[in-house]
């Protein structure tokens, strides 16, 4: 019988030396920085609420909370208990709570690490009620009302019993009140004024009852930019923290940038006039061109609807992309860059050159919002942090 053996042989950095990534997301720490302090002084006298949900929109939670806990970020918003523990145990002084919902099995230890905790139904308050009291603690919660978003919370004509309701059981302190836009990127939509109504007309209501809460937030990103009568006394930002902004709404002040996305151009070739390039021949040469192959594609997060209409820039110049966008690679036409070599740097968000091309020129050929850009990110790119002060 043949005998396996298997390696016992501690490895090291030294025994393997790390191997670059191919493509790589520079992430400048201090334009974040910039951005949310402009956001503060913006809103304020309001809170400011970092929202680090899905890792910080895959940028890194902890790299990115640690830079805002230190330019003096008020809380933390996630979306589960996974991260909100994660951040809790890094930063223990600071408030980290749970947007939108939870669920039943995430009670247990968001109660026990101090969670902020989201109620959006009473069902979901009496579960909190009774966890805070078999384990003899006080449970924060923000209550969710739904003016219209239809997607979580308690419906904003059955909101004012309900919270009532809520504020009777034991073991609970109601330090916020929140409720979520629909449309908060389009300026002018007439839903967003109709939700800040019922929002404002509950609030009156239970004023008037003698329940008011300390916290009163609404408006997120789009919000701030586009409604500043929703701003309250918390807002929520998130992609405005990397200088990004939605596509259609209003930017109410001025960030900056913080995210390069770049790669290097891997082989440069002259074709003849007739040939086809890529998956299905999508695009024919109808004269002899010098094609680049640069080494990323739809798994690093280049939308698949760049395929003969992307461009890139290559020592400062913009070169398009022609033939369909693969798995791993692209292909560009090098007409406009003839000098080009192999290995020059290949910017796909950035600057080079005096141009830029932002991750909303990349949401406007996948016909999308920025958001579905910066998490559709892969995980094999690399983040690089640079920059905190």
């Amino acid at each position: 019988m043949r005998a396996t053996y298997i390696s016992r042989m501690p490895v090291s950095s030294k025994t393997i030396p790390a191997i670059p990534a191919r493509v790589r997301l520079e992430i400048r720490l201090a334009a974040i920085r910039r951005n949310f302090l402009r956001i503060a002084r913006a809103v304020k006298p309001a809170q400011v609420m970092a929202v680090l949900k899905a890792d910080a929109y895959g940028l890194g939670m902890l790299p990115v909370a640690t830079l805002l806990a230190e330019a003096g970020a008020d809380r933390f918003g996630v979306a589960e208990a996974s991260e909100a523990v994660a951040l809790k145990k890094r930063f223990p002084r600071l408030p980290v709570q749970i947007l939108s919902g939870l669920l039943e099995h995430e009670v247990g230890p968001c109660v026990r690490h101090g969670i902020i905790c989201p109620v959006s139904d009473e069902a979901m308050a009496r579960v909190l009620s009774r966890e805070a009291v078999a384990r003899r603690k006080t449970v924060t919660i923000h209550i969710k009302v739904d003016t219209g978003m239809g997607r979580l919370g308690i419906p904003h004509a059955e909101a004012f019993d309900a919270i009532r309701r809520i504020a009777a059981l034991p073991g609970l302190r109601l330090e916020g009140i929140c409720s979520h836009f629909a449309s908060a990127n389009l300026p002018r939509n007439g839903q967003s004024r109709e939700q800040i109504r019922r929002f404002r007309g509950l609030l009156e209501e239970l004023k008037a009852t003698g329940l008011e809460f300390p916290l009163v937030h609404m408006a997120n990103s789009d919000g701030i930019n586009n409604f500043p009568e929703a701003w309250f006394n918390l807002v929520r930002t998130g992609i405005n923290l990397y200088g990004v902004f939605d596509l259609q709404g209003n930017r109410a002040y001025h960030l900056v940038p913080s995210l390069t996305l770049s790669t290097t151009l891997m082989q440069r070739r002259l074709l003849p006039a007739g040939s086809t390039i890529g998956y299905g021949g999508t695009h024919t040469l109808f004269r002899e061109t010098w094609v680049g192959t640069i080494p990323v594609g739809y798994a690093d997060g280049v939308p698949l609807a760049a395929s003969n209409s992307g461009r890139v820039l290559i020592r400062g110049q913009e070169c398009p992309v022609i033939g369909r966008v693969s798995m791993d690679y692209i292909t560009v036409d090098l007409t406009a860059c003839p000098n080009a070599r192999v290995g020059d740097k290949v910017i796909l968000v950035g600057k080079s050159g005096g141009k830029e091309f932002t991750i909303e020129d990349w949401a406007r050929i996948k016909q999308t919002h920025p958001y579905d850009i910066i998490c559709s990110l892969g995980k094999r790119v690399e983040r690089v942090y640079v920059g905190g002060q």
